[in-house]
């Protein structure tokens, strides 16, 4: 089988696809490959090559070796800068390519989802960090504090060779929030993609090549994560861990730091996240933010707000227009189809695992309003509507990543608000009120990492991502994921020996 095969995408585009795994910039064969398949068809894309923990190993003494490299080690922030800002030319300059294969193996929406949106978070993300590389300068501590005998400074140093390990549902996007500020500290990285989308990942290794990226510095691989993500989490030489995924794959990631050698975990894991609108919204706005709250990349999103608690007194109006403007915009197509938008779920596992919940929703007494399996070739569904839910119903407790809504009614505020907080995650929550003091005194005492007042599943490459309880630990973007990816040695100089 060869390293590289030709892909031909619905809009009409010849793609040149690694393969391999892609280690000490060399592409690498295994002896176990991995069937990638397209969600729209159910038929296999291609096969890559996939990494079990000799691989893993491999690639982990290629990033501890290139760590000490002067090649790497040796130069300035504004030079680390450099290089990220290639990254950012090359993934703009191929946003089309990328975006094109992402959605074949995804499902997205080509053009709304994938190509104006992951993809420009993709590279703008580069181009942040590349900024960010000559700035991380440290603390210097003087006599004013110590006195005069001693002086100390605080230099934030890189970790080391670091590990990171991405879901399915944001293959390219994930890989950058994650690689540029890790590079951008100085460390080196071992990435690994889903066994389910693991295509994009491997373009990270052409982008290296072309940078120019000294050998070692970077290391993409595809696996299981029974293999390679079990070998990775537990490897004694890498630093750290970044993890995005489910809580439970989270909860086993930080017991394998633990027993391997205390390794740093920065984990963003799942979610349940509320939704509240108040009776003095703007409805309008409230519909048109809940449908993307929920729907977006077909609910397979960790932040999507997946619970609705709508006011009493505008209940029966809320539902009849959100199901009214679901069936307005709720478009399943083939992900290339300019009018789509929502694609097929990932998997045979995903659509499989969707079914299940609405088929418990049905049973615990839910009200299905809309939604249906759609019967054919790809794992397409219409998305599904929950009304007269309850706190107590499996649909409304846990997390089933994909387009479903269970809608319940609320009273008053500090009702909502402990109805809100009553579960084991806390990534996001969104409320909408056109009454900002109420809007602001609601949002300070939800129990989330991020809260959207009169907007919903906003994200901003400037503004730190993640959350709290069982939804992860550790913040990504802005200046904070540079705190991840580097330690405080604090130097301590004595100024009392003669001179």
């Amino acid at each position: 089988m060869s390293l590289y095969t030709t892909i031909a995408t619905p809009n009409g585009l010849q793609i040149k696809q690694p393969l391999g795994l892609f280690i000490n910039n060399k592409w690498v064969k295994t002896n176990q490959k991995i069937e990638v398949i397209n969600p729209s068809t159910e038929q296999k894309i291609v096969s890559v090559y996939a990494a079990g923990e000799g691989e893993v190993d491999e690639a982990v003494e290629a990033a501890n070796k290139a760590f000490k490299d002067p090649s790497w080690s040796g130069i300035t922030g504004s030079e680390r800068g450099d290089y990220l800002y290639k990254f950012y030319e090359i993934i703009k300059r191929d946003a089309e390519k990328i975006a094109s294969i992402e959605s074949l193996n995804n499902g997205k929406p080509y053009e709304s989802e994938c190509l104006a949106g992951d993809l420009v978070e993709s590279y703008s993300v580069f181009k942040y960090y590349a900024g960010w590389a000559d700035k991380i300068t440290g603390q210097f501590i003087g006599s004013q504090v110590l006195g005069k005998d001693k002086i100390c400074y605080i230099d934030p140093v890189p970790l080391g060779a670091v590990g990171g390990i991405v879901p399915w549902n944001f293959p390219f996007m994930m890989m950058a929030w994650k690689i540029a500020p890790a590079l951008a500290t100085g460390n080196t990285v071992v990435m690994k993609s889903s066994e389910i989308t693991p295509l994009t990942a491997l373009y990270y290794g052409q982008i290296a090549l072309e940078a120019g990226l000294p050998k070692g510095v970077l290391n993409i691989i595809s696996g299981y994560g029974k293999d390679a993500g079990v070998a990775l989490s537990l490897h004694p030489k890498l630093a750290k861990i970044a993890f995005t995924g489910s809580t439970a794959t989270g909860q086993k990631i930080m017991q394998s730091a633990g027993v391997s050698n205390l390794k740093k975990v920065t984990l963003e894991c799942g979610g349940k996240s509320p939704f509240i609108i108040f009776d003095d919204c703007d409805m309008k706005a409230a519909l048109e933010w809940a449908f993307a709250g929920i729907f977006y990349n077909k609910g397979e999103v960790c932040t999507s707000t997946s619970r609705f608690y709508v006011q009493d007194t505008i209940y029966d109006e809320f539902v009849k227009k959100f199901v009214e403007y679901t069936e307005k915009n709720a478009i399943v197509r083939e992900p290339f189809d300019k009018d789509c938008t929502i694609g097929p779920l990932v998997s045979q596992l995903q659509y499989d695992k969707v079914k299940k919940y609405v088929d418990i929703g049905v049973k615990e007494g839910a009200k299905l309003v809309h939604g249906d399996f759609i019967n054919g070739k790809g794992f397409f569904c219409k998305p599904f509507i929950f009304t007269d839910c309850t706190d107590d119903m499996i649909i409304m407790k846990e997390e089933i990543f994909g387009p479903v809504v269970a809608i319940a009614k609320f009273s008053g505020v500090d009702e909502v608000i402990e109805r809100a907080n009553n579960t084991t995650y806390g990534l996001a929550a969104a409320l909408f009120s056109n009454n900002i003091t109420k809007a602001h005194n609601v949002a300070s005492r939800l129990q989330a990492g991020m809260v959207w007042i009169n907007s919903n599943g906003d994200s901003d490459i400037h503004i730190p991502f993640g959350g709290e309880k069982m939804s992860g630990m550790g913040r990504e973007l802005g200046s904070y994921a540079l705190d991840t990816f580097t330690q405080q040695r604090a130097i301590h100089v004595n100024m009392t020996l003669p001179y």
